[in-house]
């Protein structure tokens, strides 16, 4: 069987793929700023001497690390309002789940980055008399942040393809507005392969954002 292709009626619905694109670029933004902030508080408290700040922050990442996306979504979804007795909207939800997710891979590669700074310096830092604040702050993590960039990268484009699952929300991000538009047009292999280039636009235009961050970041090292 012979398929005919067809994007016109595609094309007539792509105000509505459109407003998907800006709510998936909306969500992951806010996940990943809110994520790389939980990430380096968790990363601290996992370089901490201190058992009780450690185990929780280990606890913590273990759990996100070893269970699956999508348990997150429906846990702060349907779970969390029961159990706190509030009521959360899917982009509240889906902001929850994924920065907080993202907050565990993120503090592994913020303690990648910390501890790949050689051991010399921490000992010289020291010697001056800097506290672990100080050191953390004027000596780690300004060389850290250069060797961080590409794992930080990486995570940030997982967690963006991982915004498809607030579709099982009801969140109008790219994925449920292409569902959408396949239940008016019934045209699934045109709705999904322009999903696909507009995905592939998006990340390609980050990643290349990415690289010349990076290139600056080394420069100035």
């Amino acid at each position: 069987m012979t398929y005919s292709w067809d994007f016109m009626p595609v094309l007539r619905h792509l105000d509505m793929l459109a407003l998907g694109l800006v709510n998936t670029v909306k969500i992951a933004a806010v996940s990943i700023v809110l994520g790389v902030a939980l990430g380096l508080v968790l990363a601290l408290m996992r370089l901490s001497p201190s058992r009780l700040v450690r185990g929780p922050a280990t606890a913590f990442i273990e759990f996100y690390r070893n269970t699956p996306p999508i348990v997150h979504f429906f846990w702060f979804f349907y779970a969390l309002p029961v159990l706190a007795d509030i009521s959360l909207d899917p982009l509240a939800a889906a902001i929850l789940a994924l920065s907080t997710q993202s907050g565990a891979f993120y503090a592994e590669v913020f303690r990648g980055g910390i501890l790949s700074i050689e051991r010399g310096q921490w000992e010289g830092a020291r010697a001056l008399g800097m506290s672990r604040g100080q050191l953390m702050r004027r000596i780690i993590l300004p060389q850290a942040v250069g060797r961080m960039v590409p794992p930080f990268v990486e995570r940030s484009f997982e967690l963006t393809k991982t915004t498809a699952l607030a579709s099982t929300l009801a969140y109008g991000e790219l994925l449920y507005q292409a569902m959408q538009v396949n239940s008016q047009t019934f045209r699934p292999l045109e709705v999904y392969t322009v999903v696909a280039l507009l995905y592939l636009v998006l990340l390609a235009s980050a990643s290349a954002l990415a690289r010349l961050a990076e290139q600056r970041l080394t420069a100035y090292r």
